[in-house]
């Protein structure tokens, strides 16, 4: 290594040793972080280079001791006070000074340009400390400058101030643009399941993201004073240029593909991937750093993203919908299944659906957002009502056999829908209400034919035949009902239970109807007490034939049984009272059931009537009940109104 000749050797040390205890300089260098950097870098005691040599050297923090040297021995007060003739050697020695502070400026910024070199290793990052700690003996020369008189100041060097620190982030700032921009157009690195250029493009910058603030948490942190805080600084302008980057991609024509991966990043992948890093805790504050698309721009393309998703499943179900009325069309009939029919159509479209809102979820990281999605489900169900409704009119071969499958896909929906608490309320109450209505239609496909054959048998209840043939004229309608019903095979299990309670309730209110019809009266208490007597027959019999088909409407027994009683009760109070009873168990009786019901009964004076009214209206605003049954009474047509 070379050295300095003697004799200039010995006055360098000399200036040097007189340059360290000079209190001017000292002033300036009290803070902490300065101290430090001249403890660990101690004016030379036996061999000093020159300033090319340290340069060459890469010993940047000795080199700017020297160009403080020199500084000060130009412009220093003393000097200046001693000499201001200056001279052609002054002049000589500045602009030599300004050329190596040039000089030194270029290979501090060398320095902080390797800062992610592949080849940055201990002896790279020394030199980058080195580089560092020069800085800030420049910032300090520029506070002493600037902490001198007015016009002490005016002596400065034309250099001063240097602003190294503010020039050091401005070559991060680039640094951090050149690295993000090689990685966006990075061709030479795989990246696996990426399948267009924008999402490796968001990818490989999201990586440098991560990788980079890595090094510098590893690394590079330990070459800057801790109150510089160099990791918060790399954080920022990296997050910066994601941002900048993203804004413009956001701005740009993007596919459903596109816009869903950039609102990942935003929403998802960059907060938690990558700003909750481990290996960021400790170095990185990252709250302050905001969301990488503004707010206008994030709703935008989420906005944009949702209206895509929302068109693509519409279209989908459409799709779906559109197979399964081919399948109809064509006599085609539905796939039979553990001896049941069932077609995919439920399973599909809630498949699709789901996935959808699913991954709409996922990306938006927000549950109501993605919940928007679910809307489609109700003009899906819409279209397929409509859809059924024509389709039972044209009773094609096939129908019966489409139609068990339907009920079946029907059911699915409506467990779908009950089950799912994310489904917003509005969507679950429309929803559900266009199912009762397809719901309705199946079984009354099912139903309208049996009620056809039954009709005859209908006739005969509550007839004077009715009453004096006895048990027989229900036995006729329940072996012609038994024979419709088990012909309905191929239908699912839960299915046709619930289809066994829909014609339970069916039933029992046409056989309520036809009691109110006023076909017949019951002139004494021995007549009351048989019809009812009959009634409770009657109903025992219709409960224990739909209970042993599997219906569970067990509410239902209870109905001819309590209109049974008000039959059989003579005293006028104890009816009323009964009737008030009647009236909180089923709500939706009116006055007109009631009076269809005392019609029946010939000993009942018209002042007992309206005794019996008089106290139901009184009673009926109290008449409350958290125990009330299904509507019933609602679906019994009332007779004529008896004029009191």
């Amino acid at each position: 290594m070379p050295k300095a000749s003697g004799g200039r050797s010995k006055n360098i040390l000399r200036k040097l040793d007189k340059f360290w205890k000079k209190s001017v300089f000292l002033e300036h260098s009290k803070s902490a972080q300065t101290t430090n950097i001249l403890e660990s870098n101690p004016p030379p005691t036996e061999v000093v280079f020159d300033f090319q040599e340290y340069l060459k050297q890469n010993l940047l923090v000795e080199a700017c001791q020297q160009l403080l040297l020199r500084e000060e021995e130009l412009f220093g007060r003393e000097t200046v006070a001693e000499d201001e003739s200056g001279g052609a050697s002054k002049e000589e020695a500045n602009d030599s000074l300004q050329i190596d502070n040039e000089a030194l400026l270029l290979q501090l910024r060398m320095a902080v340009d390797a800062t992610f070199s592949s080849t940055l290793d201990g002896k790279h990052l020394k030199t980058l400390k080195s580089a560092v700690d020069a800085i800030v003996l420049q910032e300090q020369q520029d506070r002493y400058w600037e902490s001198l008189p007015k016009d002490h100041r005016m002596l400065a060097p034309v250099w001063r101030p240097n602003e190294c620190w503010v020039n050091h982030t401005v070559i991060l700032k680039g640094l951090v643009a050149s690295r993000m921009r090689e990685a966006a157009e990075d061709t030479v690195s795989s990246v696996n399941d990426l399948s267009t250029p924008v999402k490796r493009e968001v990818f490989r910058m999201g990586k440098c993201v991560k990788e980079d603030i890595l090094k510098v948490a590893v690394d590079v942190k330990g070459c800057y004073p801790a109150e510089y805080n160099v990791c918060n600084l790399y954080m920022r302008l990296y997050h910066q240029e994601f941002s900048a980057r993203l804004t413009k991609l956001a701005h740009s024509e993007l596919d459903l593909k596109d816009c869903s991966y950039i609102i990942f990043w935003v929403n998802h992948l960059y907060p938690s991937e990558i700003l909750q890093h481990s290996g960021f805790e400790g170095h990185v504050n990252c709250t302050s750093l905001g969301t990488l698309l503004s707010e206008e721009d994030l709703t935008r393309l989420e906005e944009q993203y949702l209206q895509a998703v929302e068109d693509k499943v519409r279209t989908w179900v459409a799709k779906a919908l559109s197979k399964e009325e081919n399948g109809w069309l064509s006599g085609k009939r539905p796939e039979l299944i553990d001896g049941y029919y069932c077609c995919p159509l439920a399973i599909d479209v809630i498949q699709a659906v789901y996935d959808a809102t699913r991954e709409a979820r996922t990306i938006l990281s927000s549950e109501s957002k993605a919940q928007r999605i679910l809307s489609q489900l109700d003009g899906f169900l819409i279209s397929f009502k409509k859809s059924l409704k024509e389709y039972v009119k044209a009773r094609r071969e096939n129908t019966q056999d489409a139609m068990k499958a339907n009920l079946f896909s029907i059911e699915q929906f409506g467990d779908f829908f009950m089950n799912d608490q994310t489904i917003p309320e509005e969507v679950k109450a429309s929803c559900t209400s266009t199912l009762a209505d397809l719901r309705d239609c199946g079984y009354r496909y099912f139903t309208g034919p049996i009620h056809e054959e039954l009709r005859v048998h209908y006739r005969q209840l509550w007839t004077p035949g009715w009453f004096t043939g006895g048990q027989r004229s229900l036995d006729d309608l329940m072996e012609t009902l038994d024979r419709c019903i088990q012909q309905l095979t191929g239908l699912n299990p839960i299915c046709k239970k619930k289809l066994l309670d829909w014609l339970h309730t069916e039933v029992t209110v046409e056989y309520v109807r036809r009691m109110m019809k006023r076909k017949m009266r019951l002139k004494d208490k021995e007549q009351q007490e048989a019809a009812a007597d009959v009634l409770q027959a009657d109903s025992r019999t219709l409960a224990n034939y739909f209970n042993g088909e599997g219906s569970k409407t067990s509410w239902l027994k209870d109905v001819l049984p309590r209109l049974a009683e008000v039959v059989r009760l003579q005293d006028p109070g104890i009816i009323h009272l009964e009737i008030v009873t009647l009236a909180r168990d089923y709500p939706d009786i009116s006055w007109k059931h009631i009076t269809d019901l005392l019609y029946l009964k010939v000993n009942l004076s018209r002042d007992d009537i309206r005794s019996i009214k008089k106290g139901f209206r009184e009673n009926l605003p109290a008449i409350t009940s958290s125990n009330a049954n299904p509507a019933f009474f609602s679906r019994v047509q009332a007779g004529k109104t008896w004029q009191n």
